[in-house]
């Protein structure tokens, strides 16, 4: 009789073609779902609560196209002083984003839910992450927006192509919570509910 526990079926919801690219890199089978959720803000709800709102919202709703699975859900908003900033309209909010953004440090917050649809065990979290970005000109910004096109990206930084020639510095724990999914604490999630991202022997 075999000894071996096979894996849960593993499920990203979220219709990020970032966020799937960063669970590819765990070497873990998935599939994607598209979750469906409304992300709209709720009355006096500060980025840390809204993103792990989110976060579990669609976790959850993954799960119900997939029963038995780990459902993983996950959202990010950037922060510019008291301002909640999520991805752009159209170019003229991704340039009005990136001119507030200019010489200024900006906080995104990733929140990460990871939800075993057999026992109801859920795990959520937020992870910050901290940019600042150099001066932006008008000019600069509509070059960048010509070449990138950032439009789904999260206060219009597409920090894993030309956004990162915006930036100055950065400051974090995990750099694939700037990416949009914080994969440290997702793998840890991931242990805690028996899945090894490293295979044993």
């Amino acid at each position: 009789m075999s000894k071996i526990t096979p894996l849960p079926e593993l499920v990203l919801a979220s219709s990020s073609p970032f966020r799937c690219a960063l669970l590819r890199q765990l070497g873990l089978p998935f599939r994607v779902v598209k979750p469906g959720v409304d992300e709209a803000h709720q009355s006096g709800e500060d980025a840390q609560s809204l993103v792990q709102r989110l976060s579990v919202a669609k976790a959850q709703a993954g799960a119900q196209h997939a029963p038995g699975a780990l459902s993983i859900g996950s959202d990010q908003v950037a922060v510019h002083g008291d301002r909640i900033v999520g991805k752009p309209a159209d170019r003229a909010a991704a340039i009005a984003q990136l001119l507030d953004a200019s010489e200024r440090e900006v906080l995104l917050q990733t929140g990460v839910a990871l939800f075993n649809s057999a026992t109801g065990n859920l795990q959520s979290d937020c992870v910050s992450f901290r940019v600042r970005f150099k001066p932006l000109t008008q000019d600069l910004i509509e070059r960048y927006l010509d070449a990138e096109q950032p439009y789904d990206c999260c206060g219009s930084l597409r920090a894993d192509g030309l956004g990162i020639a915006l930036l100055e510095s950065l400051s974090g724990d995990d750099p694939s919570a700037l990416l949009g999914l914080p994969l440290i604490r997702l793998v840890a999630m991931l242990e805690l509910e028996g899945v090894a991202v490293i295979p044993n022997r």
